[in-house]
C-alpha cells in the first residue's frame, strides 16, 4: 500500500508543506487511509464476515449428530482446498517460485488460521453457543494491537488503553461469572485459543507477500492445513469420527454432504480468500475491526436457524466488548492502518 509523506516543498497560498507520495513513510490521515483502502477492500470485508458468520451453525449440525470437531474441520478445510485449487494454479502460472519464496507463510497460514482456528472454534460451538463462542474468540484486535507493540514497538494510546479495559468487562459479562450460570469453561479455553489463531489470521493475511496472490495464499493454507489435520487424524492426536446422519438446519433435516460442501466453499473457500484480499487492502487491524461484524452475522444465522440467543447479560456483555474494541480501534486511528510486516 503505498503512503504519503508530507514534506517541505514550495509553498503554496494555504500552506507551505507539499504532500509528496512517497513509499517511505506512512499516512497519519485516517481520511486518506481509508481512501486507499476503497470500497472494494470494505466489501471483501463484509463478504468474509458473513460468510464466517455462517461457519458455527453449520458447523454445530454436524457435532450433534456425533461428528468429532477434527473430522468436521478436516472435510470443511479438504473441500475448500478442492475449490481454489484451480483458481490457485491459474492465477500462479508462471511464478511458481511464489510459492518457495513464501513457504513459511503457507505452512503457518495453514497450520494456524486454517487448521488450529477451526479446530479450536467448533470444540468452542459444541459447549456453547455460536454466539457467545465467537465473541470471545473475536477479542483477537486486543491481541494484534499488543502484538504490535512488542513486535514493532506501536505503544497503544490511552484511549487504546481504556478501550481494552472496557472490552475485558464485557468479556467478563460474557463469561456471566457473576450470576452462578457461567459458560463451560472448557468451551471458553477453546475459544479463546481460537482467539489467537484468529488475530495471527489477521496479521498473516496482511502480510505484504510480494507475488503471492491473495487466493493463492488461502488455497495453499487451505492445503497445508488439510494435510496436516489428515496427519493429526492418522497418528491419533486429532479424534476423528463421521457420521453419515441427516443434519438438522433451520427446522429441517439435510444430507451430511449439503452441510459439509456449505461449510467448506461458503464458509472456508469464500470467507478465507475474500478475507486475505481484505487485509491486503486494509491493513490487519481495520480488516479485524470489520470483521467484528461476524459476530452479528453470527448471531442472526445462530437465532434463525438454531434458535439459539445469548442471555440478556450476555448480549449486554456482547454490545461492552464491542464498544470496548471500538474505542480500541479509534485510539489506534492515529496511526497508519498497515501490515506490520511491510513496514522497514
Amino acid at each position: 500500500m503505498r503512503s504519503v509523506e508530507w514534506v517541505a516543498g514550495r509553498p503554496s497560498p494555504r500552506s507551505n508543506l507539499t504532500c509528496v507520495p512517497t513509499t517511505d513513510d506512512v499516512t497519519t490521515d485516517p481520511h486518506v487511509v481509508v481512501r486507499r483502502a476503497g470500497i472494494g477492500g470494505l466489501g471483501f470485508a463484509l463478504l468474509s464476515a458473513s460468510s464466517f458468520g455462517l461457519s458455527g451453525v453449520l458447523g454445530k449440525g454436524l457435532l450433534e449428530t456425533g461428528w468429532t470437531a477434527g473430522a468436521a474441520v478436516l472435510l470443511r478445510v479438504t473441500v475448500a482446498a478442492l475449490v481454489l485449487v484451480i483458481p490457485t494454479v491459474m492465477r500462479l502460472r508462471g511464478n511458481w517460485g511464489a510459492l518457495r519464496r513464501h513457504a513459511w507463510l503457507l505452512v503457518a497460514f495453514g497450520l494456524v488460521p486454517v487448521a488450529g482456528t477451526q479446530f479450536c472454534f467448533f470444540q468452542a460451538v459444541a459447549r456453547l453457543p455460536v454466539g457467545i463462542a465467537l465473541l470471545l474468540e473475536y477479542t483477537a484486535p486486543l491481541v494484534i494491537i499488543g502484538w504490535l507493540w512488542v513486535r514493532h514497538g506501536h505503544r497503544p494510546s490511552r484511549l487504546t488503553v481504556i478501550g481494552a479495559a472496557v472490552a475485558l468487562a464485557g468479556l467478563l459479562l460474557v463469561l456471566d461469572i457473576v450470576s452462578g450460570q457461567a459458560v463451560d469453561l472448557v468451551g471458553a479455553i477453546w475459544a479463546l485459543v481460537g482467539m489467537i489463531g484468529a488475530a495471527t489470521y489477521f496479521v498473516l493475511g496482511a502480510h505484504d507477500a510480494d507475488g503471492l496472490p491473495p487466493i493463492a495464499l488461502a488455497g495453499g493454507g487451505m492445503v497445508v492445513g488439510a494435510v496436516g489435520l489428515a496427519v493429526g487424524g492418522v497418528v491419533g492426536l486429532i479424534p476423528m469420527t463421521f457420521r453419515s446422519a441427516s443434519v438438522a438446519l433451520g427446522g429441517r433435516m439435510v444430507p451430511w454432504w449439503v452441510d459439509v460442501l456449505a461449510l467448506g466453499v461458503l464458509t472456508a473457500a469464500i470467507a478465507y480468500a475474500s478475507g486475505i484480499a481484505a487485509s491486503r487492502r486494509l491493513g490487519s487491524r481495520l480488516a479485524s475491526f470489520v470483521a467484528l461484524t461476524e459476530v452479528l452475522f453470527a448471531l442472526v444465522f445462530a437465532w434463525l436457524l438454531l434458535g439459539e440467543l445469548p442471555r440478556p447479560v450476555q448480549l449486554l456483555g456482547g454490545l461492552v466488548l464491542i464498544a470496548g474494541v471500538i474505542v480500541v480501534k479509534l485510539g489506534e486511528g492515529q496511526a497508519a492502518d498497515v501490515s506490520p510486516e511491510t513496514l522497514p
